[in-house]
């Protein structure tokens, strides 16, 4: 009883409930047959052979995959849908992970138990599938501009409800810290070696949302925490190429910062989105991404986030042309950084010292170098060139992805500029980085570096540049 799909695959998503919640193939076949009995299901009658075709990707027709949900669900102790079971039918909770979910606590809780639950069964997909799917234009910006009127809703969430145990601050200090070690670990190897774990914790936080008692206060912190965790999920998560499930945790990161009243927290999201819109290509919403971020925390911004918010703003306004835009705005990131006191920063800015916004600028340099000519193109190259070495020269050790990063920026500035050699060099040093680390972002700037050899590949200096990158890259 049911048809083959198209393009029949293993159902990996049935198979991973099975064996969490110790069912045989028997069982399943048995608790079926029983709930169809008791829900008035008339001639459902499943056995282990049914079960089996199941496993191996036949779709079953309805009413048997809502039944099978609700038996696993039963069994696993938690709310299963079709979706979750790689079965047709409800795809779980309505807009997880969309733009336009509601600003509130139990929605957010929802989106982000789904999220989490979905990240530990999907199998990798290949980026340009990831890329094709994320929110862009109005379907993403639209939504999000509840962002900046929304208030805190602890005081009205059901999560504060008593339900299995009451946790206060210790709690949430705890998840912080686990927060800043899994920073640590982004930057030193980059984003695919722990983003499963870091996932792994923000599920664990998630529980504590969903099924423990706390104070209003406590709950606010607890929301901005968790939000703050569910940013570097999304950021690995980036940097691992999988980038629809990063945007969908950036998007429940951001409406967790909300529902704690952190609107700090909420820029430094969307700057985080903004980055990654950059990365694909779509830099009018990179742009208003950062715009939503600098007008919804207007009155919460720090000198750091004010420094680096506008010293986006200049890398966007200079890829899109925007020159006179691009040093406006890399003007007021240099005047808001000289207002900075460190430790008056939240630690979710720690990232953002003289290093970072020295790299930042240079690209944007970098960038303005390339749609330049003449004297003009030759300063701003050479401006580049002395933003990013000095970012190079005070990065801490352990920044080494943001040094694989700074050395490809070298390498690109110095072929705008046509020096070969040094652009060699530089490549040399980033592949040498790249080799320890796993980010999917250095590598497709490195092929963005090959393919801005192209025109220099008949010398010396710029074939071996192509070859050493494909070496690596292959």
């Amino acid at each position: 009883m049911g048809r083959p799909p198209i393009d029949r695959r293993p159902n990996t998503f049935l198979a991973y409930w099975l064996t969490r919640t110790g069912m045989s193939n028997v069982e399943l076949a048995r608790a079926i047959t029983d709930r169809a009995t008791e829900t008035g299901e008339r001639g459902v009658a499943t056995d282990e052979s049914r079960v089996r075709r199941w496993l191996k990707g036949e779709m079953p027709r309805p009413p048997v995959p809502q039944l099978i949900a609700d038996v696993i669900s039963m069994r696993a102790g938690t709310p299963m849908t079709c979706a979750d079971l790689g079965l047709p039918g409800p795809q779980g909770p309505a807009n997880a992970g969309h733009p336009d979910l509601p600003w509130e606590a139990s929605s957010t809780i929802g989106a982000l138990t789904h999220i989490i639950r979905s990240e530990f069964m999907l199998p990798t997909t290949r980026i340009s599938a990831e890329a094709s799917t994320v929110h862009q234009g109005n379907n993403l910006l639209s939504p999000l501009q509840q962002w900046a009127s929304a208030p805190s809703t602890t005081e009205a969430s059901e999560a504060l409800q008593a339900r299995s145990g009451r946790i206060g601050m210790a709690q949430v200090e705890g998840i912080r810290a686990v927060t800043a070690t899994f920073r640590d670990l982004d930057n030193r190897h980059g984003g695919a070696l722990s983003r499963k774990a870091v996932i792994g914790q923000l599920d664990d936080a998630v529980d504590m949302l969903n099924t423990c008692s706390y104070t209003a206060a406590t709950g606010r912190e607890l929301f901005s925490a968790v939000g703050d965790l569910g940013s570097v999920a999304g950021w690995m998560t980036f940097d691992a190429g999988r980038h629809t499930s990063a945007q969908r945790l950036f998007i429940t990161a951001l409406h967790a910062a909300s529902v704690g009243g952190d609107k700090g927290l909420g820029a430094h999201i969307l700057q985080c989105m903004a980055r990654q819109m950059s990365h694909l290509d779509h830099y009018e919403d990179a742009l208003d991404l950062v715009a939503l971020a600098q007008y919804g925390a207007r009155r919460r911004l720090s000198p750091a986030t004010t420094s680096m918010l506008a010293s986006l703003e200049a890398r966007f306004h200079a890829i899109l042309g925007h020159l006179p835009d691009s040093e406006r705005a890399a003007g007021h990131a240099e005047e808001a950084f000289t207002r900075v006191v460190p430790g008056d920063e939240p630690p979710h800015m720690a990232f953002f010292d003289a290093a970072e916004l020295s790299a930042t600028l240079g690209v944007a340099h970098q960038i303005a170098a390339k749609k330049s000519s003449g004297p003009d193109r030759l300063r701003r190259a050479e401006q580049s060139v002395l933003l990013l070495n000095r970012a190079m020269e005070s990065r801490p050790d352990h920044r080494v992805r943001s040094k694989a990063f700074d050395h490809v920026g070298l390498a690109r500035t110095h072929l705008a500029a046509g020096e070969l050699d040094g652009a060699r060099q530089e490549t040399e040093h980033a592949l040498a980085l790249f080799g320890d680390i796993g980010s999917k972002r250095v590598a497709d700037r490195l092929v963005e570096l090959h393919d801005e050899t192209e025109p220099f590949q008949r010398g010396q200096a710029g074939r071996k540049m192509r070859e050493l990158i494909s070496a690596a890259l292959s």
